[in-house]
Order: C-alpha cells, then structure tokens, then sequence
C-alpha cells in the first residue's frame, strides 16, 4: 500500500504534511477534501479519522492522525532527509521552532486573514470592531515575522539550517498564506503593513521565495489558487 494523504487544499496542516512528503522526496496519494461537500463527514472517512479532522495519513502499517505526529512518523519510518535534523542540537532546535510556530503563527495568522479572506477586500473604518479584529492579527503577524527575521538573519538558508526541515514545512504555508492576503486584499493587508513584506522582511522574503521557486514546492500549492485572483498586485 502506497502512503495515501488525505488534506483540506489550502489547510496549513495537511500543506505541512504535503511539504514534509515534498522534502523527503517520497510519493503520496494525495486526496483532497471538500469542506462544502462534507467529506469528512463521510463514514469512510470517519472510519480512519472519528473527530472528523484532517489531515491524516494512511500507510501500510496503520492510520497516523495530526500534522506533527505524521511528520514525526515520516522521520522514523523514512530516516533518509530527516525533517528533525540529525544532531540533538539541530532537532533541538527545529522542534522548537516548529512548535512555536505551530502555537503562535497559527494562531496570529488565524486572527488575521479568517477576516482577510471572506472580506470584500475594503478597509474598515476606524474604532470599528472589525478593524480592531485585524488590527489585533496584524499586529501578532507581525510579531511572529519579526520572530522568523531574527532566526534567518544569520544567512541560513532554511529555518533548521542548509536543508528544509518540519520547521519550514510548518512555516512556509503560513507565510504563503500571508502572501496570498496580499495578492488578493491588497489594500486592506497594505493598510495594516504587509503591503510590501520583502522591504519590511527581507530575510524571510527571500527564505520565502527560496521555496516558492522550488518546482516540488510549487507543486504543493492548493489547485484553486490557479484561478484569477481578486487583485492584480505582484506577489509579496
């Protein structure tokens, strides 16, 4: 049985898992499902996730549930291109800013573009509630920005050191989506200072591009982001 990944498109968490494949250079069956048709409310799939969250990962020696936990079991199961590096200090490291990235962009990129996203793009105007709301997710997108800055200020190539690790595979689609926000919602992302992230974060700028011109990597993009996006803006 090949390794089957089941993901919502567009889901950071089952992108990290995409990602983490991509870096190891192993194949998967990726199966994307659909939030507007209920897939993961089907018995079929509810008979390999009960909670009814993705992603997950089917291989042939059982059922493995959460980002994390797939990409720690990828590492065991495949050891070749470790995505937790192969010294203590360097998985460490790369643990740490996996989880803090998982705890911290996660949540600042939520409070921010789950407004972003299904808004017409317009600012709102001051004192509103709604623009205390992204004022709020901007200012802790920042933050963690700032936090990534700091980490590849020193000239490594990827946020574990010379080669991609989960760390990257956590962070890249939550940058991703950043830049996504951008060219989408221009306006309304420039307004809360991500109009031009590579002059505010050039380091994370061209980590991030880094990655975007990777083939592989371009491959893990969600297929609907093929479509005509809302905005003409160059891309962040």
């Amino acid at each position: 049985m090949s390794l089957v990944l089941h993901l919502f498109s567009g889901a950071p968490t089952g992108w990290r898992v995409h990602l983490g494949l991509t870096f190891k250079n192993l194949a998967a069956d990726i199966r994307r499902l659909s939030n507007d048709d209920k897939d993961q409310l089907r018995p079929e799939f509810l008979a390999i996730s009960p909670r009814a969250k993705a992603p997950v990962l089917e291989t042939e020696t059982g059922v493995v549930r959460d980002s994390i936990a797939i990409l720690a079991w990828l590492d065991r199961a495949y050891p070749e291109n470790p995505l937790f590096g192969s010294t203590p200090a360097q998985a460490s490291e790369i643990w740490q800013i996996t989880m803090e990235c998982c705890e911290y962009l996660r949540a600042a990129n939520h409070q921010l573009l789950s407004r972003v996203f299904p808004s017409d793009g317009s600012v709102p105007s001051e004192g509103s509630t709604e623009r205390d709301a992204l004022q709020l997710g901007a200012k802790m997108a920042h933050a963690e920005c700032r936090y990534l800055e700091d980490i590849l200020s020193d000239g490594r190539l990827y946020l574990g050191g010379d080669v991609p690790s989960a760390a990257d595979a956590v962070a890249f689609p939550e940058i991703r989506l950043l830049q996504r926000g951008v060219e989408t919602k221009h306006a309304l992302m420039s307004a809360f200072g991500f109009g031009n992230p590579p002059e505010t974060y050039p380091h994370t700028a061209s980590w991030k591009a880094r990655l975007n011109e990777d083939p592989r990597i371009a491959a893990t993009l969600p297929p609907h982001w093929g479509e005509t996006p809302q905005s003409t803006k160059p891309a962040a």
